[in-house]
């Protein structure tokens, strides 16, 4: 009947049954990948983890020995962690932070909980730079309660005697808290008992790059996962049902709002001027072309071409490159170059590294502002602002976006292209962003690489489905609640083999 209807039926009772029976199919696709999720949670729990007490007064005691003070969310976050780790079963956390959050001490002190219950942790970020940020910032939030030597930095950069001495002091157990890039995947890394494992920027790593460093150990480690993107909640609901996840919404006090300017290439003049008024102050600035995997070869010819353009414009001062075909040392140079304030100006594609920290930068400018998804914009703009000094962004459009089209479909475009970077001169909130974001482009392929457009599933849709969603989740936590193990389900469990 859903298929093939009668030609004779009423209009507005078939109309009803299709309703009815499609949300039905609807409620079974998004039914099926809720319980795949909470039977690999309840899997996960069936492993006995490392049991972290932690004191009463223990993060009142910690916060003031920080330079700053806690928000509420990193609290709440916090305890939460907390909670997880007193259990036996392991934690199985993503920390979601807007940019700026203030995620790794939130890590941090999660890592120094487990170092005080005699316990090693693993903190594994994606590139040299990021992880000797967190090397050095581990270092300065713990120095109060961790000796210098009980935590090391682990890279593919370091000799081959300084790794041994590393891998000696891990296995021995003397160095709590071990950051490193995929160096920490080693096979001739053991160590002693890893109780925490700390992922950042958890989707420049494969599910097996991290099984591979979870698997080091007796029992089953906690693991936190940490990521930059803020992710709208029907897409966490739908895609994480098997992690808890912490949300980090709220900036630190002190933190400078950016202001966020949408310019048209004929104004490029006022941009100019304000990027030489901050170079002047001392200040640094980011330029970044848009990188689509399509016409790459044309992006990195943009990102040149500004290049040449932005050392032209700023003869006085030393304008570096970064793009994506630049081997891992490379970019860590020049990034470490910029940081070190030895270049002024960063042209680059969008390679940029997401958490590293340039206090002294205060101008990002977005050439082809229009061709970003929103939530990118946003993660680059959180480059900037993240020192005392006011940061501002420039998203740059061609002037055809400033003038009305004749062709209707030219001027939807348009007008829609328009509202798109409007959004990011509202609001600097990133959850706002992100579900605008969904709203306008389509959940994307988010468990693949399609970052827009269609979701993978075959009916559902997140946006309009997120009520089905709710029910569909609740259900299959009920079914998991009375049978962890589906031995009742079993024709349940093997359509699950394919989710």
């Amino acid at each position: 009947f859903v298929h093939h209807p009668d030609e004779n039926a009423d209009v507005d009772d078939l109309n009803n049954f299709q309703d009815i029976h499609q949300k039905r199919l609807i409620f079974d696709e998004l039914f099926l990948l809720q319980l795949a999720q909470k039977y690999r949670k309840a899997l996960l729990q069936r492993h006995p983890s490392y049991s972290i007490k932690v004191k009463e007064d223990f993060l009142q005691d910690v916060e003031k020995n920080l330079p700053f003070q806690l928000t509420n969310a990193q609290k709440r976050t916090i305890k939460e962690i907390f909670s997880d780790l007193e259990k036996d079963i392991p934690m199985n956390r993503m920390i979601l932070g807007d940019v700026g959050s203030g995620k790794t001490v939130v890590a941090a002190i999660a890592s120094l909980a487990v170092a005080l219950n005699n316990y090693q942790s693993a903190v594994m970020a994606p590139t040299e730079i990021l992880a000797q940020q967190h090397y050095n910032n581990f270092k300065n939030f713990l120095k109060p309660y961790l000796k210098d030597y009980e935590i090391a930095l682990l890279t593919g950069s370091l000799s081959s005697s300084e790794k041994k001495n590393i891998y000696k002091a891990v296995e021995s157990g003397i160095v709590k808290v071990v950051i490193g890039t995929h160096a920490l995947l080693e096979e001739k890394l053991k160590f002693k008992d890893l109780a925490l494992v700390v992922v950042d920027e958890q989707h420049r790593f494969g599910v097996e790059q991290r099984k591979s460093l979870i698997e080091r150990s007796e029992k089953k480690p906690h693991v936190m996962v940490m990521t930059a993107t803020p992710i709208p909640r029907t897409l966490a609901l739908a895609y994480y049902g098997d992690l808890d996840i912490s949300k980090l919404d709220e900036l630190p006090k002190g933190r400078k709002p950016v202001k966020t300017v949408i310019l048209f290439e004929r104004e490029r003049d006022k941009l100019y001027s304000v990027i030489n008024q901050e170079l002047e102050k001392g200040r640094q600035a980011f330029v970044v072309y848009p990188l689509i995997q399509e016409s790459e070869k044309t992006d990195l010819k943009s990102a040149e071409e500004g290049f040449k353009h932005y050392q032209e414009a700023f003869p006085d001062y030393k304008v570096v490159l970064l793009h994506g075909k630049m081997k891992q040392e490379e970019k860590d140079r020049i990034m470490q170059e910029f940081k070190e304030g030895k270049a002024h100006i960063l042209v680059s594609t969008t390679v940029i590294e997401v958490g590293v920290d340039i206090p002294n930068a205060t101008v990002m400018v977005i050439e082809e502002a229009h061709r970003f998804g929103l939530s990118q914009i946003h993660q680059l703009r959180g480059r900037i602002g993240r020192g005392q000094y006011e940061g501002y962004c420039f998203l740059m459009a061609p002037d055809e976006l400033s003038q009305p089209q004749q062709d209707s479909s030219k001027e939807k475009s348009r007008l829609k292209a328009l509202e798109r970077l409007k959004i990011l001169v509202k609001t600097s909130n990133g959850f706002e962003i992100a579900e605008k974001d969904l709203e306008l482009r389509g959940a994307g392929d988010i468990a693949g690489t399609r970052q827009s457009g269609e979701s993978g599933f075959m009916l559902a849709d997140l946006k309009r489905d997120e009520e089905l969603l709710e029910i569909a989740t609740k259900e299959a936590q009920e079914i998991i609640n009375q049978d962890p193990t589906l031995s009742k389900y079993k024709e349940l469990k093997l359509s699950l083999i394919h989710i």
